[in-house]
């Protein structure tokens, strides 16, 4: 099997059961473990990961498991400068609600983006907590749609560290983003276009009160495709995050419908988890060629900026 292929059947059985496929490893299992293979906490995790996706194969624990699970100290995320000034009281409002869930020790999740190694392997970077760990999250009709979590908070730290000047962000979520571009000084307003009125009334009445800097922070109403066409290109940007989607699977659509706008606005764009849009392309395009060059064409066609990882990959390895 080559390492595309690898690639693609090591996210897929993670994936499945992470989604709740396979039962979570608990705090007895790992002790189990523990006390009677005389193995660490952290390799008891792998070892009991690759039992439940099904994985013998040894060489397949080295070169995917082993460099995919890593404890996440509990105490670093909890000193997370929102997490610390921000408190968050169960409120509902329309289809949204406003909660705090947890995750239960050794609970597997995604930490951060997909680790690209130099032989082409492509490591799904999992985490777990020795203890159980609050954190925010908005549910949509029961389903987490927001969330505060390690992943968030590794994959949007690239971004607030470019944040400059005038930020646009599109998409509300909890309004982390919004909160840590905010603290900048080299930051002098943050607009942040959401379509949702009861998402934004949650922020507003809730959460925005309790932002240091909130005074940098205007939510526009506005569908973020609509406002890009309309009204971004004279909006004055100088720098742009979009997070409009929950995961890669609803992401990778709304991410090439995105990519058109960056050419007739001129500033700098940033997109969530957009490495790991890319490998998915990337995956469709493995399965069936056809789709995926006609995805690349899109992307192609949308002026994306010929430095930018996705438009390189793309066009190099899939139209010429």
């Amino acid at each position: 099997m080559n390492v595309s292929d690898m690639n693609l059947r090591v996210l897929q059985i993670m994936s499945m059961a992470l989604s709740g496929w396979a039962r979570q490893i608990d705090a007895a299992d790992v002790q189990t473990l523990t006390r009677e293979c005389g193995v660490d906490e952290r390799e008891a995790v792998i070892q009991l990961f690759a039992a439940q996706c099904g994985v013998e194969d040894r060489e397949k624990i080295e070169r995917y498991f082993r460099p995919s699970i890593e404890k996440v100290d509990a105490d670093v995320f909890l000193r997370n400068p929102y997490l610390q000034t921000v408190r968050f009281p169960r409120k509902t409002r329309g289809r949204w609600k406003l909660d705090t869930m947890k995750y239960q020790p050794y609970e597997l999740f995604v930490r951060d983006e997909l680790l690209m190694m130099p032989d082409g392997r492509e490591i799904p970077r999992l985490g777990y907590f020795d203890r159980e760990t609050a954190y925010p999250a908005v549910l949509e009709d029961g389903r987490e749609w927001m969330t505060v979590t390690p992943n968030e908070i590794a994959t949007m730290e690239e971004a607030v560290r470019r944040a400059n000047g005038h930020v646009v962000a599109m998409g509300l979520g909890l309004g982390y983003f919004a909160f840590r571009a905010s603290e900048k000084p080299e930051v002098a307003r943050v607009t942040v276009v959401e379509r949702d009125p009861d998402v934004i009334a949650l922020f507003q009445e809730e959460l925005l009160p309790q932002f240091p800097n909130g005074k940098k922070i205007t939510v526009v109403q506005d569908d973020a495709f609509t406002f890009a066409e309309k009204r971004l290109p004279d909006f004055g940007a100088d720098f742009v995050f979009v997070d409009l989607w929950h995961d890669t699977a609803d992401g990778a659509e709304m991410y090439l419908r995105m990519k058109k706008f960056e050419r007739r606005t001129g500033a700098p764009f940033a997109y969530w988890i957009e490495p790991s849009i890319v490998a998915l392309i990337r995956g469709l395009a493995h399965d069936d060629a056809e789709t995926g060059r006609a995805w690349a064409e899109r992307l192609l066609k949308s002026g994306a900026r010929v430095e930018d990882a996705a438009a390189d990959w793309l066009t190099f390895d899939m139209i010429r």
